[in-house]
């Protein structure tokens, strides 16, 4: 529909149709010179996307479209994060540039293999997520004792096989010669010479295969934070068209191992700690012995409040404690959280441990926890103090998002007619952050943090 003025004088001038009227019925009925002409038409021209409510830049993207079968559109998964879409039903316009101009400037400035970077921060946008990250973590992870463990092997192709014979789990620790490797300052492994056998494994030998050749061999698992420090890397140092083509080949892999890796997750994969009744009795303990100094008017209401709400804090904070330290490592929940792929502990703590302290309608904590978790169930009485945090929330929402759509309004018309005209300001205000700092034996040492506090921005 949005091609069809060009379908048809495409048609007219190629000699398929002998007027418009012609051109527009062989449309309709989709004859096969139709999709022919369509795709020669589509090609090297980029459409504009935009997502409602476009609240940034990147709201508005431009891609080259490509023919797929049936009507909905098809969206990079890397791109959702910019446009903050989900493939729940979201829909998208499709605009499409007319003058040379604006089609040179979708292809310069809009295409979003050239928006890696958020404007605001200079940090990626285009992450990979959720299944990419889960299926990376299981495809770089490294078991003890897994099938194959100390063998050694010429090159990754000769593991690959061996892998396929069903002689070498993808997660064993094996030795792999992989000549002209790189490593990242102090990453190289003990006693390693260049072009020698490196102690790896063989999802991790894969993993280093997505990246552009000559990028120092990455080591560890990839987790959330590993994959970010990855992709900054990629879009600093690398051209953007070598950059876009190993977020791609991340994606892929990262989709695959995904499936490969049997991901589910059951009822019994919520483990409630077991010392969980001992910690809450000590607790309860303490509990009852401030409500007796209230009860003989030795403290105020104020002092029992301040008191029982900070056992019952201690209380939760024990139970999460004692919660994760009791998850398996392989358990798929602990898996999630900790590649940073979905959810997080306070969550977790939530279904597996217990809920802890909720706030009243007015918005004070009640000093008396709700100590089921989600999976034991809540009682009566639970239930219902747990309804008035829950109600709240989802009203505070609704609310909330409409006020900071009309402070944004403001922002921008106050705004609009302020001009950056230089990179550098030159001001001498600012926080200094901290790159690298002395260890004991004098030497400066690269803070850890540094990526994210100090990386492109001014």
């Amino acid at each position: 529909e949005l091609f069809k003025p060009f379908v048809i004088k495409r048609l007219i001038d190629l000699g398929h149709s002998q007027n418009i009227k012609a051109a527009k019925r062989a449309v309709e009925r989709m004859r096969p010179e139709v999709w022919d002409v369509l795709e020669e038409i589509i090609r090297e021209r980029p459409v504009l996307l935009n997502r409602a409510p476009t609240l940034h830049r990147l709201g508005i993207q431009a891609f080259e479209p490509q023919l797929v079968e049936g009507k909905a559109i098809q969206l990079h998964p890397l791109v959702c994060a910019a446009f903050n879409a989900d493939f729940d039903g979201d829909q998208m316009a499709v605009h499409l540039p007319l003058s040379v101009e604006a089609q040179a400037e979708a292809r310069v400035l809009m295409l979003a293999s050239n928006n890696i970077l958020k404007p605001s921060d200079g940090r990626p946008v285009t992450l990979p997520s959720q299944d990419m990250i889960i299926g990376l973590h299981h495809l770089t992870t490294v078991k003890e004792g897994a099938v194959g463990e100390g063998r050694a092997f010429g090159s990754v192709g000769e593991a690959i096989l061996a892998k396929d014979e069903g002689t070498l789990d993808l997660q064993a620790k094996v030795r792999i010669r992989i000549p002209g490797l790189t490593f990242l300052e102090g990453e190289a492994p003990e006693g390693y010479e260049r072009h020698g056998l490196v102690d790896t494994s063989l999802g991790q030998a894969i993993f280093n295969d997505t990246l552009p050749k000559g990028y120092p061999f990455v080591r560890g698992v990839a987790d959330k934070g590993k994959l970010s420090q990855i992709v900054n890397k990629l879009a600093e140092e690398y051209p953007k068209v070598e950059t876009a083509a190993s977020l791609d080949r991340i994606k892929d892999a990262g989709f695959y191992w995904a499936t490969r890796s049997g991901v589910t997750v059951a009822l019994s994969d919520v483990v409630t700690p077991p010392n969980k009744g001992e910690i809450v009795a000590g607790y309860e303990k303490q509990a009852e012995k401030v409500q007796g100094q209230y009860d003989k008017g030795l403290i105020t209401d104020a002092e029992r409040r301040r008191e029982l709400i900070q056992i019952w804090t201690a209380a939760t904070d024990d139970v999460q404690a004692a919660m994760m330290a009791n998850f398996p490592v392989d358990n798929t929940i602990n898996r999630m959280v900790s590649s940073g792929a979905r959810g997080n502990w306070l969550q977790i703590r939530n279904i597996a441990g217990m809920r802890g302290l909720v706030n009243n309608p007015k918005g004070e904590l009640i000093p008396r926890p709700i100590i089921s978790s989600y999976r034991e169930g809540l009682s009566v009485a639970e239930y219902f103090i747990a309804t008035h945090g829950t109600r709240k929330g989802l009203a505070d929402t609704a609310l909330r998002t409409a006020d900071s759509g009309y402070l944004t309004r403001r922002l921008v018309d106050v705004s609009q007619d302020v001009i950056i005209r230089e990179d550098d300001c030159g001001t001498s205000k600012g926080l200094e952050m901290q790159i690298a700092a002395p260890n004991s034996a004098g030497e400066l040492v690269r803070d850890a943090n540094v990526e994210n506090s100090v990386f492109a921005r001014t």
